[in-house]
């Protein structure tokens, strides 16, 4: 109603000089002919002004969950979504691999340890699949002779998982301060307080690293115990910080050659039970002087067998084939004489119970290194080996 009665007193005593003064007449006459469809508008605008005002100084004194509840997500409205959206945002992604795949990998590279592989990629199959484990991937133990693959499988797997290798010979912690101190870091106010242990940099800077503990009974009993927390809670103290550095993405494999020929004669009587062979296993081991609690956090036990037969022949042809490619050579196909191989099957088979894939390397070594070393400086590039009257002999290909 103000407004019709402004625009009237306009009309009538606003100046005539101006294009509305001019035509002030006509515009009298629209206001007078539509002057309830003016206040209509004026007062739909009133409204709509206060309506907004008041809504808002309702809603400031209103909870945000009132305000959104009838358009709110149910995690934002029934539980605390951030710390929700954060633990999820931790958790490990499963991982599936072709576990087929996997064994044959690694039975075409440790040869004579078929079930070994098998089993070793059954079980890494299955944990990787796992979201939610809290502890490492696994802790696997492989025990039997030396030379018969065991520390060659860790380093097999980490290549065939893409994973780093970390490898500690645990000879070198035999004492217990000064050998956790090297791979645990040290208490502050102590030497080397300042730096990571190696095992903790390590998993520090790559927490899924496939962690190869070799000769694990020659380290002392108390670096043993340092790693029960590792796996079995999931995690490893840095002494120097007291930080918990993660174990859960790590593989954990320990080696050793303890109880080798109770270990042997169990893995032949419980080859098909799995489960009385851990158990049997675990004993010879706890009398050969690992501590129980240890023991209990291996998840398997895998016996390696001693090389025997044609074995020996395999690992033998490999061990020439690599010895060659090392002086920059290729072996002709079918260029090794099965009488080479049969020879050091014979020289393999007279150490007895004792031999290892390291004497195969040494005999090969002693054998073929002079010949090859002549065909390098000749220029030959292809070489097949002969064996002429005892001696084995490297000859460029025709």
């Amino acid at each position: 109603m103000t407004l019709v009665v402004v625009a009237q007193f306009w009309l009538a005593h606003g100046p005539s000089t101006t294009w509305l003064g001019r035509h002030r007449d006509a515009f009298a006459g629209f206001a007078q002919g539509h002057a309830w469809m003016i206040l209509g508008f004026a007062a739909f605008f009133w409204l709509a002004t206060f309506a907004g005002y008041f809504h808002e100084r309702q809603a400031a004194h209103q909870p945000a969950v009132a305000k959104r509840n009838w358009i709110m997500d149910a995690l934002d409205r029934l539980t605390n979504r951030k710390v929700l959206e954060q633990k999820l945002a931790k958790s490990p992604e499963s991982v599936i691999i072709d576990a087929e795949q996997l064994a044959a990998a690694l039975k075409s590279k440790v040869i004579g340890q078929d079930a070994v592989c098998d089993d070793m990629a059954a079980q890494i199959r299955r944990r990787l699949a796992l979201k939610q484990r809290g502890k490492p991937v696994g802790v696997f133990m492989l025990a039997g002779p030396p030379g018969t693959g065991k520390t060659y499988l860790a380093k097999c797997l980490a290549t065939e998982l893409q994973r780093k290798l970390l490898h500690f010979d645990m000879t070198q912690f035999s004492s217990g301060g000064q050998g956790a101190t090297q791979l645990f870091g040290a208490a502050k106010g102590y030497v080397g307080s300042d730096t990571y242990g190696k095992l903790t940099a390590a998993l520090r800077d790559t927490p899924n690293a496939v962690v190869l503990l070799d000769e694990i009974e020659k380290a002392h009993p108390e670096i043993h115990k340092n790693f029960l927390t590792a796996w079995n809670d999931g995690f490893v103290t840095e002494a120097s910080d007291g930080r918990q550095i993660a174990t859960t993405d790590a593989i954990f494999i320990l080696t050793t050659n303890a109880a080798t020929d109770a270990l042997h004669a169990l893995s032949v009587t419980f080859a098909h039970d799995p489960d009385e062979l851990r158990r049997a296993s675990t004993n010879a081991l706890k009398e050969a002087g690992f501590a129980p609690e240890v023991l209990n956090r291996i998840d398997r036990f895998f016996v390696f067998q001693r090389l025997s037969g044609l074995d020996i022949a395999r690992v033998t042809a490999l061990e020439i084939e690599a010895m060659i490619k090392s002086y920059g050579l290729d072996v002709v196909e079918g260029g090794i004489d099965p009488d080479i191989l049969v020879d050091m099957m014979e020289r393999q088979q007279k150490l007895g119970t004792g031999a290892s894939s390291r004497d195969l390397v040494r005999a090969v070594e002693e054998s073929i290194a002079d010949t090859l070393i002549d065909a390098k400086r000749n220029g030959d590039q292809r070489v097949a080996l002969i064996s002429e009257h005892g001696k084995i002999i490297a000859r460029p290909e025709q």
